[in-house]
Order: C-alpha cells, then sequence, then structure tokens
C-alpha cells in the first residue's frame, strides 16, 4: 500500500491501556494559558522513566470556556489511578495555581470515576476558602496573592490508550524531521490526543529490555538506528533511508488514536523525501491495542 508514493508498511503498532484525565487551563491571555499548561505538563514524555504521560491537547477559544477567557486543554495520564492522583494535584498545585491569573476546569466528558483534586487543592486557602459560580458551574475559589484562583472540585479520568505510533522514515535527517513536524501540527486538530515527546517528535526510539544489560527496562532500537544500518545484521532500515522519527499518540481511547495516526501519516506522507511509514511493535508482549497501518485508511 502506498500514499503519495510512500510505502505503507504492512504492520501494526502495539498500544496499551492508561488511566487518562483532561483538563483545561485558562487564562487572562492566551499567552499566559499556554505558559500554564506546558508547567504542568513538564517531564511527562513516557512512563519508562517519568512519572506521567502529559501533553497539550489542544486550544480553547473563550467562547466555549466556562470563564469566557482562553485556554489549552492538557492530559496527564498514567498506569494506576492511585498515581495518576498524585499527578494530578502536583502538576496542577505547582504547574498551574502558581501561574498568573489561571483557572483549572475538569473537560473529560465520559469519565469512569472522579478524583477530589480540587477538594485537596482548596485546602491551600488556609480557612479563606469558598465557592463561586462559574459559568453554570459551582467551583472552588482559592484567595492568592494575585486574585482568586479557580478550580473545579473534581476530575474524571478514564481508561485510555498510550503507546500509538508510527516511524517516518525519510531519505535525510532533514526530510524525516520536517515530516515529523508536519504529522504533529496535523494530530493537533484531533481533539482528545496528545503527542508528549518533546515537540511531539520521538529521536530516540527504544525496545523493550536490553541486549546486553540486565538492569535496563528499555535500551535503543539498534534495528532501526541510521548510523547502525551498516552494523546490524538485522537492520530493518533500507539503504535509501537516512533519518527516521517515531511519533508516539496518547488518547481518551482507541478511536482518537487512530484518527490521530491516520491524520499524521497521511500529513507526513506529502513530505518529498519520505521513503516509508513503519510502527513499534513487540509482537503483542507490550500492549492488548493492535493499530494496523494499512487498516488505518
Amino acid at each position: 500500500m502506498e500514499i503519495n508514493g510512500v510505502e505503507i508498511e504492512d504492520t501494526f503498532a502495539e498500544a496499551f491501556g492508561i488511566q487518562v484525565s483532561r483538563v483545561l487551563v485558562t487564562a487572562a491571555t492566551k499567552k499566559l494559558a499556554k505558559i500554564a499548561a506546558t508547567e504542568a505538563t513538564g517531564y511527562g514524555t513516557s512512563v519508562i522513566g517519568c512519572p506521567a504521560e502529559a501533553g497539550i491537547d489542544g486550544y480553547v477559544p473563550p467562547q466555549d470556556t466556562p470563564d469566557g477567557r482562553p485556554g489549552y486543554t492538557i492530559m496527564i495520564c498514567n498506569p494506576t489511578q492511585k498515581k495518576l492522583d498524585h499527578e494530578l494535584l502536583e502538576r496542577i498545585g505547582m504547574g498551574i495555581l502558581t501561574a498568573p491569573t489561571t483557572a483549572v476546569f475538569d473537560a473529560l466528558d465520559d469519565a469512569d470515576e472522579k478524583l477530589k483534586i480540587g477538594f485537596k487543592l482548596k485546602f491551600f486557602g488556609d480557612g479563606f476558602e469558598k465557592e463561586v459560580e462559574v459559568g453554570g458551574r459551582m467551583v472552588n475559589s482559592i484567595p492568592i496573592m494575585s486574585g482568586d484562583f479557580l478550580i473545579d472540585s473534581e476530575f474524571g479520568i478514564k481508561k485510555g490508550v498510550a503507546g500509538g505510533n508510527f516511524f517516518i522514515l525519510g531519505d535525510s535527517p532533514a526530510s524525516a524531521l520536517i515530516a515529523a513536524e508536519t504529522a504533529v501540527d496535523a494530530i493537533m486538530s484531533v481533539e482528545g490526543t496528545i503527542t508528549p515527546f518533546p515537540g511531539g517528535m520521538v529521536a530516540s526510539g527504544s525496545k523493550v529490555g536490553s541486549n546486553k544489560y540486565k538492569f535496563l527496562n528499555a535500551s535503543t532500537n539498534e534495528k532501526m538506528c541510521v548510523t547502525l544500518k551498516d552494523e546490524v545484521e538485522d537492520t530493518e532500515i533500507p539503504a535509501d533511508v537516512n533519518g527516521i522519527y517515531e511519533i508516539v499518540i496518547d488518547g481518551v481511547n482507541e478511536e482518537a488514536v487512530k484518527e490521530a495516526m491516520k491524520e499524521g501519516i497521511k500529513a507526513a506522507c506529502t513530505v518529498t523525501g519520505i521513503k516509508k511509514i513503519s510502527a513499534g511493535n513487540y509482537g503483542g508482549s507490550l500492549g492488548a491495542y493492535q493499530i494496523k497501518l494499512q487498516e488505518l485508511f
């Protein structure tokens, strides 16, 4: 199968279940809202080493937010409910409450459960906290130096999907990078998904475990390292490929991840020099979801 002359390999991306939250951060300006959203989602690339996977879902204009101010939806994900509760409390408390003019609202419509994040954070008000109505909902109002910080009492979580992915193989490092950036831009239009790695792009790649060092949970995917293609006997890199990037996607459900993968792959295939689209899997041993690339189209 080909798209714009780019081969779509007959393989699948192996994804796994994860607990997902979706939070709306608003502020007086779009710039301030994005700063807070960025702070709250930092150090959130992969649960291989990070305490959560996190990223910005998308921009929300003032007419669509409870307080009539610009905002961004963010997603914070963790394999367990207990750890996600902890991450939400710390990331909102330290990354958003501390940021100028911000407010925080639950943005997950079909939650499986609710966590009392705002109820816990309200005690920062030291007895001066109160409830107020904003946009038809009752929220906690916490007095802080710059004014009042507003936050919903409860935030929904649900079982989502993490690790949806595809590899972009280009004839040069530049073509692969441009295609990866183009793919991430396209994925931003798919609501309920994030690309948690820096700039949405994975430079490192990895495999489960290690061939040599047994103390590692993950190590370099030597079969997909362009500088090793002449050294590794079972390399998976074609001779005309000299640049590779991976895009990893987390979503509120499998359908959202599939849509993001589809849009990202289509966008990547518009870039000159892209030779092939592949995906990462471990034969089904890592996760319960097998998203077949060719079936996306």
